[in-house]
């Protein structure tokens, strides 16, 4: 046993080297700097192009409500700030997503070294399907739910109401947009629960019976997810908890590949 662990390391390296704790925070301190070095250059171009942004966002509606009343439309804003932080909200959100690789590199490059080999290997998969689900559930939301909900919203108007004025949408545009980035950030998020599960299941605190056992609690609590993240409608909220059951099913495959296996007497 004792020449069995002996030999562990050997095996399976570690690049960690003894430092002491102000060799650790300058460490930290410059994998902060480069972190917030790339968001600020990244916030700074999204603002220059923060116009082009905002037309990307807000495409889903100007399609829709092009195709059904057949001239153009627009968003409207009601205090003179508005237009201005609303433009910065979108650089903000465009440096977050676009920031991010470089971002989660410098968290790999500060905490890899204390890892072994194995330990990199395992987590190297997790890495990479992070942001691939976050981005397909942006997607997603974008290109799936947001015609649809914006459809069955404006479904509402009516050339002439009750009393002879016509409803018609006037949608101010720091709201519309809150409204698009809170549900993209919703969808990406939710879209991680296979790496979560998945990685849970890896290290033994979970496994796939367990999260077979507890599938019907699950779906519950998927719906309750949706109704905090999406907007009041059924929609929305259907949209985002239908592909949480899927990918809660997907994990429950996932965990059963890879936790481990018990070991034979």
């Amino acid at each position: 046993m004792l020449d069995t662990a002996k030999k562990l390391p050997e095996d399976d390296p570690i690049n960690d080297k003894p430092m002491p704790l102000l060799d650790h925070l300058i460490e930290l301190r410059r994998r902060l700097i480069w972190s917030v070095g790339a968001f600020l250059i990244a916030f700074f171009i999204c603002y220059h192009f923060s116009g082009h942004i905002y037309s990307f966002l807000a495409q889903p509606l100007a399609n829709i409500l092009e195709s059904k009343t057949g001239h153009d439309r627009r968003l409207i804003f009601t205090a003179l700030t508005e237009a201005f932080f609303t433009y910065v909200k979108v650089a903000f959100f465009g440096a977050a997503f676009f920031s991010f690789p470089i971002v989660a590199s410098q968290i790999w490059l500060f905490v890899a070294p204390g890892l072994y080999r194995s330990e990199k290997r395992a987590l190297l998969p997790f890495l990479i399907a992070t942001p691939v689900l976050f981005f397909l559930g942006g997607a997603l939301a974008y290109y799936l739910v947001f015609p649809i909900a914006w459809r069955f919203f404006l479904s509402f108007e009516t050339p002439t109401g009750a009393g002879g004025l016509p409803i018609e949408l006037q949608a101010k545009v720091s709201e519309y947009l809150d409204l698009v980035m809170k549900l993209i950030f919703a969808f990406g998020v939710a879209f991680e629960v296979p790496v979560l599960l998945t990685l849970l299941a890896k290290v033994g605190i979970i496994t796939s019976k367990t999260l077979g056992r507890f599938r019907r609690y699950a779906y519950v609590g998927m719906f309750v997810i949706a109704a905090i993240l999406a907007p009041p409608d059924v929609i929305t909220q259907c949209g985002l908890a239908l592909p949480l059951i899927l990918l809660y099913e997907i994990s429950i495959l996932a965990a059963r590949w890879v936790e481990p296996r018990p070991v034979e007497a």
